[in-house]
């Protein structure tokens, strides 16, 4: 008997499929395959048919695919933790205005704020400028926690738009375990009779 052909769920830093994909573990003989994915590519793979189905930071142009939103999340300001800032709660555009901004260029994501300039590095190497007290990170929460370091610490950003989640498939794509997903993502029972 063949070997299933593995479900191909791609994700973006930060989105988290595992409490999907220990659901789908549970209900489905399919093995499942994550598949990490830059933001820059997201689009591109789901429509070469590289995954199945991403988890996928929006917006998406989508023409030929379909999206299910699935959480927001806010952006928050990375700064070493001995920040001048680390003693509020949270923060704006306005208290960041004279800070050397980083954006991790190969997160693909980038804040909606196009008053601020910032230099391109990597996740890791905006990480470890703002731990050198040498600039603030902006980025998804969920990225933030991901590369949580004992020397850095994050704030909310309360003037910048949030970034948004989505589960994204083709249109075109009729395998039947498409259906089967979006029913875990939704929170449906194995026992439901939706299809």
């Amino acid at each position: 008997m063949p070997t299933p052909t593995p479900f191909r769920l791609g994700f973006v830093t930060g989105a988290t499929p595992d409490k999907w994909a220990r659901t789908w573990r549970d209900r489905s003989r399919d093995p499942l395959e994550l598949v990490p994915v830059e933001q820059e590519d997201q689009e591109r793979v789901v429509r070469d048919g590289e995954v199945d189905m991403v988890l996928a930071r929006l917006p998406v142009d989508r023409d030929g695919l379909h999206c299910i939103n699935l959480y927001d999340e806010r952006v928050v300001a990375v700064m070493g933790h001995e920040h001048v800032a680390t003693v509020v709660d949270e923060v704006g555009t306005d208290d960041l205005a004279d800070e050397q901004l980083v954006a991790p260029h190969a997160s693909g994501w980038t804040p909606r704020a196009p008053q601020l300039d910032w230099p391109a590095m990597s996740v890791r190497e905006a990480v470890e400028t703002v731990a050198a007290g040498t600039g603030v990170l902006l980025v998804p929460m969920s990225v933030a926690r991901l590369h949580q370091r004992k020397d850095v610490t994050y704030r909310p950003v309360h003037d910048l738009e949030g970034t948004t989640v989505g589960l994204v498939w083709r249109t075109d794509n009729e395998d039947p375990r498409v259906q089967t997903f979006i029913g875990i993502v939704r929170g449906r029972t194995a026992n439901s009779s939706r299809g």
